[in-house]
C-alpha cells in the first residue's frame, strides 16, 4: 500500500480521491475511475495542470519535440488527403490531444509557406480537455487565425470534411484493470485502508468488458490465461472512435500510438499487462505514487479500433510502423539531404543534433516503431483503393 500522504502526491487530488471512494456505495472505485481523475481532474489532474512536462527534461518525449520534420511530413499527408477528396474548400484538420501545439505550430506554417492554396482552403480545430494545455497550445499558435478550439458538443454530427488526427492520445485513455481469479474475469478496484490505497478484487463493473473481449474474439478464461494474468480494457477508445465517426462526413481518421494488435496485446505471457508511468524520463509500473504529478499510460489495441472503426462506419485504409510512414513521405530524403549538403553549412555541434533527431523519428525500437493506422469514411471504393503516400512503403 501507498500512503496518500506521501510527499510527491497532490494533497488536494488525494483529498478529492479519499472523499470520492469514501461517498461511493461500496467505498470503492474502478481503476479507470482513479486515472481519469488523476490525469484529467479539471483542477488537480497531471494533464489539467502545468505539471505536465513533455520534452528533452520532461516525463516523456514525442515525436514533435524531436524536430519540425515529423509536422512538416505529416502536412504531406494532409495535402495529399485534400487532393484525393477532390480539392474541397473547406477542409478541416481535427487535431485532438495536442499536447502543448508544437505539431500544429510545424504544420500549419509549412503548409502555408509550401502549399498555399491549400492553406487558404484550411480549417484546424484542436480538441483539448486541459485547460493548462489549451493555454500553451494558444501561445504557440497566436499566429494562426484559423485554429479554433472546441469541444465534441462543438462539433456538428456529419460535418467534418477533412482528417481526425492524434498522435500519443489514445495511450493516455482510462483504462479499467481486469485480472483472472477462480478462471474467470474479475475486475481491480481501489479502496482506502489506514490511509492508503488498497487495491481489491470483485465482479466486473460492466458487462461492457464481456463485450469487449467478445468483440475481439478473444477468451481469457480460457486455459491458457493462468490464474493472476492481469491486463487493460481500453472502453474509453471504443466510445471515443464512436464520436470520430459521428463527426466526420467524409475523409480520414490518423492514429498515431504505441501499441499492439489484439493477439499481441493479449500474449498469455504478458501476464502484467502494458500500464506504466513516466515521471522525469523514467518509467515505473506504480500508478500510486506521484499521484497527479506523473503521467500514466496503456498501449494500445490496435485491433479494438479497427473493429469498432467498422462497427461505426469506418473502413481501413491501411496500417504501418512510423518509421516507415514517415519514410514514405519523404523522411528519408531529408536525411540523405542532410549527410551531404547541410553537412556543409552546418555547425558540427547543429548537424549532429539534426540528424540524431531524424534517426530517432524511425528507429524501430522506438518512436519509430509506433503503429500508424488509417481508416475513412464516405469514400468511393475506388477512393479507397487509391495508394496512400504515407502508407506506401519506400523502395
Amino acid at each position: 500500500m501507498n500512503p496518500l500522504a506521501s510527499e510527491n502526491n497532490n494533497p488536494e487530488l488525494c483529498a478529492f480521491i479519499t472523499e470520492k471512494i469514501e461517498e461511493s456505495p461500496q467505498k470503492r472505485i474502478t481503476f479507470a475511475q482513479y486515472m481519469d481523475w488523476v490525469l484529467y481532474h479539471p483542477d488537480y489532474g497531471y494533464y489539467s495542470t502545468n505539471k505536465v512536462n513533455i520534452g528533452k527534461h520532461g516525463d516523456f518525449l514525442t515525436s514533435p519535440r524531436l524536430s519540425a520534420d515529423f509536422g512538416e511530413v505529416l502536412g504531406e499527408q494532409f495535402v495529399e488527403m485534400w487532393e484525393f477528396l477532390g480539392k474541397p474548400q473547406n477542409f478541416t484538420l481535427v487535431e485532438m490531444g495536442a499536447g502543448q501545439g508544437i505539431l500544429a505550430a510545424d504544420i500549419l506554417p509549412y503548409i502555408q509557406n509550401k502549399y498555399s492554396m491549400f492553406f487558404q482552403n484550411l480549417q484546424y480545430i484542436i480538441v483539448e480537455k486541459s485547460p493548462a494545455l489549451i493555454a500553451e497550445q494558444k501561445k504557440h499558435l497566436r499566429d494562426y487565425q484559423l485554429v479554433k478550439w472546441q469541444e465534441w458538443d462543438d462539433i456538428a454530427d456529419n460535418s467534418i470534411v477533412g482528417c481526425f488526427f492524434s498522435n500519443e492520445l489514445i495511450d493516455a485513455l482510462p483504462v479499467h484493470q481486469v485480472v483472472i481469479k477462480e478462471s474467470k474475469i474479475q475486475e481491480i478496484y481501489l479502496t482506502i485502508e489506514s490511509a492508503s490505497i488498497r487495491e481489491i478484487v470483485d465482479n466486473i463493473s460492466t458487462t461492457k468488458i464481456i463485450d469487449y473481449f467478445d468483440l475481439l474474439g478473444i477468451d481469457l478464461s480460457g486455459n491458457v490465461y493462468g490464474e493472476g494474468y492481469r491486463s487493460e480494457v481500453n472502453l474509453a477508445a471504443l466510445d471515443w472512435m464512436k464520436t470520430v465517426t459521428s463527426k466526420l462526413q467524409r475523409g480520414y481518421l490518423l492514429t498515431i500510438d504505441y501499441g499492439y494488435p489484439a493477439h499481441r496485446y493479449y500474449n498469455p505471457y504478458r501476464r502484467e499487462g502494458t500500464l506504466q508511468c513516466y515521471y522525469r524520463h523514467r518509467h515505473h509500473n506504480d500508478p500510486y505514487i506521484n499521484i497527479g504529478n506523473q503521467d500514466i499510460t496503456a498501449h494500445v489495441n490496435f485491433t479494438s479500433l479497427e473493429k469498432q472503426g467498422e462497427l461505426s462506419g469506418l473502413a481501413k485504409i491501411g496500417s504501418t510502423q512510423q518509421c516507415l510512414f514517415l519514410m514514405a513521405l519523404g523522411l528519408g530524403d531529408r536525411i540523405s539531404a542532410l549527410s551531404t549538403k547541410d553537412a556543409e553549412v552546418l555547425d558540427i555541434g547543429t548537424f549532429l543534433k539534426r540528424r540524431d533527431a531524424l534517426h530517432q523519428l524511425i528507429d524501430p525500437m522506438g518512436l519509430g516503431g509506433f503503429e500508424v493506422l488509417l481508416q475513412c469514411k464516405g469514400l468511393t471504393d475506388s477512393e479507397k483503393t487509391r495508394s496512400i503516400k504515407g502508407f506506401t512503403i519506400p523502395i
